[in-house]
């Protein structure tokens, strides 16, 4: 006991695991090899037809794949360098470079494209000058002004004024209908949002009478007075109310409504069977339809265990003289 408390304490790993030769120390039972091999990250078990390559990063400027140097330095053919070019730009050197959609949409300029100078100094044919004269309306049509002088493009003065009536003084007539309409003499228009209240409201005093109606009243929650008991009416009742006797006509008027003359109440749901019914017998003819329709089972139906046994009467039976003969086999 005294060596082994004079000696240097041991940890639990020196003493279970055991020590490598790196010195390290592995549990029992385990290689390195085998740990080795288990920490490595586990790679795809998918054959080279099926592998998606090698890991990508996104977001650098890598390639998916190197690129060998021949593939650097090789020279592009010519149809690749025909097919690598951009796209011409047949607007380049025009005066309408990238137009807006104003010039296309509702509100167009007059011409689509630009037109030739050429074209601009020409001189129409006699057949294009014919197609180009607007259709002539018939002699026999009137215009409505109204579409035209009415519509959103029309003119401030809808029709010509002539000049002496410009200049023409109006008559008193004209001017008195020239006047709005003026508002009834009743008419009260409505009312500002702001009250303003006079400076001798504000300082005027309140008399006693006003302030005396202006208490609110004091109500009881509910339909009852707590100076009397709950039996009571809200209300005292006179004597002579209650000693009177209603007339003939207030007991006529008291009456409900009757029903009419052959009305027939709705039958109970249940009502009462009579001795003579839960005494009667019923007759042959009556039980014999009562009684419940008896059919084979499906058993029965389908497989029938007595279908290949012979009746005693078949069996005692003698076959007629044709069933003999028919009964005989035929000589080939």
């Amino acid at each position: 006991m005294t060596q082994i408390s004079n000696a240097a304490p041991v940890s639990i790993s020196q003493r279970i695991l055991p020590t490598s030769a790196h010195g390290r120390h592995l549990p029992r039972g385990y290689s390195r090899q085998r740990i080795l091999s288990l920490s490595k990250a586990k790679e795809s078990k998918q054959v080279w037809l099926t592998s998606f390559g090698p890991k990508l990063y996104w977001g650098d400027q890598d390639m998916m794949w190197p690129i060998s140097p021949q593939t650097l330095n090789a020279r592009p053919t010519q149809r690749l360098m025909q097919l690598a070019a951009s796209k011409r730009n047949f607007q380049f050197g025009t005066k309408q470079v990238n137009r807006p959609e104003f010039v296309y949409s509702c509100g167009r300029n007059s011409q689509i494209w630009e037109v030739n100078k050429s074209a601009m100094k020409a001189t129409a044919s006699d057949r294009s000058a014919t197609l180009a004269q607007p259709k002539q309306a018939p002699p026999q049509y009137q215009e409505h002004r109204h579409n035209h002088q009415y519509s959103c493009g029309r003119v401030s003065p809808i029709w010509k004024v002539d000049q002496a009536a410009l200049r023409c003084p109006s008559r008193p007539r004209t001017a008195q209908l020239a006047k709005p309409k003026q508002p009834h003499l009743l008419y009260v228009p409505n009312s500002e949002v702001e009250t303003l209240i006079k400076p001798t409201a504000l300082t005027g005093s309140c008399p006693e009478r006003v302030s005396d109606l202006a208490r609110p009243k004091s109500r009881g929650d509910g339909p009852f007075i707590d100076s009397r008991s709950p039996e009571d009416t809200i209300w005292k009742v006179q004597g002579a109310a209650r000693a009177a006797t209603a007339s003939p006509r207030l007991l006529e008027l008291s009456k409900c409504k009757g029903f009419a003359d052959g009305y027939q109440s709705n039958r109970s749901v249940q009502w009462a069977v009579s001795r003579a019914a839960k005494k009667a017998l019923a007759a042959e003819r009556t039980s014999q339809l009562a009684a419940p329709i008896i059919r084979a089972s499906m058993d029965h139906v389908q497989f029938n265990p007595d279908a290949f046994l012979v009746s005693p009467l078949a069996m005692k039976a003698r076959c007629t003289p044709r069933l003999e003969e028919l009964s005989h086999p035929i000589q080939r």
